[in-house]
């Protein structure tokens, strides 16, 4: 399992798993938004500390740079 994600790409994701957290927590989003949007939330999470993304894989891009 190469890394295929990027030290900004894995910031962004960090940063809307954090957003999410905190409107859920305000009462901002509920119900079926709210479970749907606290996956997504941990997806992303999982995916910036291991820094591996299985869609990137498929769609054939990385936003890792290479050394030269």
């Amino acid at each position: 399992m190469t890394k295929n994600m990027g030290t900004v790409d894995r910031v962004i994701r960090v940063i809307l798993a954090i957003v999410v957290i905190l409107l859920y927590l305000a009462g901002t989003i509920t119900g079926v938004a709210a479970i749907i949007l606290s996956i997504i939330a941990a997806i992303f999470i999982i995916t910036s500390i291991v820094g591996y993304c299985p869609l990137y894989v498929l769609l054939k891009i990385s936003t890792k740079k290479h050394p030269s």
